[in-house]
């Protein structure tokens, strides 16, 4: 098919499968719109009801395609692939010619994706560093060899350089297991854990029918990824006679780094994070068994309570170990001390 679209308006598009059609939806759809869309992208266009076949939505990328089916998609403009500098402020910790320190803020994404095209941590590191940054991660993501939630705070070290980034990328895969690296987090959370330190060992994967969410998988479920966090209580609200609390401070540390890997296994245990919307959404009312000035900053605290305070590692060109901590952020200090009232 020489040209497969007929046109209906600047940004819809009418495009008609031949006899040679075939695959699932989004496949296909991806590959005759051409490079200017990603598969991803195309998926998430399905998803949000952008595609249509006889006037109806098709929501399912995996629709299989028939021949002399039209299909009718509305394409927004094409997003440019190569992030741009912004003049975004950085909390620099250090900075060398090989690696950059930051502590970063809540509300920060790390890398530009769906969404989140512009404002991002990358932007921010392009207008600083220049054409300095690592080439390593691909083009959205210079540099960056480990990441944070958009809303977890705390420190993060980036690669300047293509050497750098080889090096931290092996001690982040090593998981500090028989190199220096090592990761700390602060988190509060509802209730207090039976017991005051602990291991959570329970693998993580993508949550049934939600590519976004983790979930506890059975070992030998084949998309179980090995997950362990250690934690400690570090602090415990309105302790009750019985040794339960309403919510408690607790120190983890990660011996592997899933994604939402604490989020995840600190709601496993029944202790969600405060604020969590995500896998602590149905702890909310506990803030009603507050005093109401507290519950007003338990209820009004918009983000994971969660907080990257340590991070260490072996410097890649020096081979010192560089430790660094950066102490809780205002927002967390004054739900603590709501909490403690």
């Amino acid at each position: 098919m020489s040209d497969p679209f007929k046109q209906a308006d600047d940004n819809r598009k009418v495009l008609t499968a031949d006899e040679t059609a075939e695959g699932r939806l989004d496949a296909w759809l991806t590959a005759q719109v051409g490079e200017e869309f990603s598969r991803s992208r195309i998926k998430a266009l399905i998803k949000d009801g952008q595609v249509f076949l006889k006037g109806a939505p098709i929501t399912d990328p995996q629709k299989k395609v028939r021949a002399g089916e039209s299909y009718e998609i509305i394409l927004p403009e094409p997003e440019d692939p190569a992030p741009k500098g912004e003049d975004i402020p950085l909390d620099i910790l250090y900075e060398d010619d090989d690696v950059i320190v930051i502590s970063k803020p809540a509300g920060l994404v790390v890398h530009p994706g769906p969404g989140n095209w512009t404002g991002t941590l990358v932007n921010a590191l392009i207008h600083h560093c220049g054409d300095t940054l690592s080439g390593i991660g691909g083009v959205r993501r210079p540099g960056i060899v480990h990441r944070l939630d958009k809303d977890t705070t705390g420190v993060m070290v980036v690669a300047k350089n293509d050497m750098a980034h080889r090096h931290l990328s092996l001690q982040f895969a090593d998981h500090g297991r028989t190199m220096p690296l090592e990761r700390a987090y602060q988190a509060i959370v509802w209730g207090r854990p039976r017991s005051l330190s602990g291991t959570i060992d329970a693998p993580l994967g993508r949550a049934t029918g939600d590519r976004t969410r983790r979930a506890v998988k059975r070992p030998e479920n084949e998309s179980a990824d090995e997950a362990i966090t250690h934690y400690e209580v570090l602090e415990r609200f309105h302790e009750s006679p019985d040794a339960s609390a309403l919510a408690s401070l607790v120190e983890c540390h990660l011996e592997t780094g899933r994604t939402h890997q604490i989020r995840v296994h600190m709601a496993y245990i029944g202790h969600p994070l405060l604020g969590d919307t995500v896998y602590g959404a149905g702890f909310k009312t506990k803030a009603n068994l507050l005093p109401d000035e507290a519950g007003k900053v338990v209820k009004a605290f918009d983000r994971q309570a969660l907080h990257a305070y340590m991070l260490q590692f072996e410097h890649p060109r020096t081979g010192e170990v560089m430790h660094f901590e950066v102490p809780l952020p205002v927002d967390m200090v004054e739900l603590a001390e709501a909490l403690r009232s």
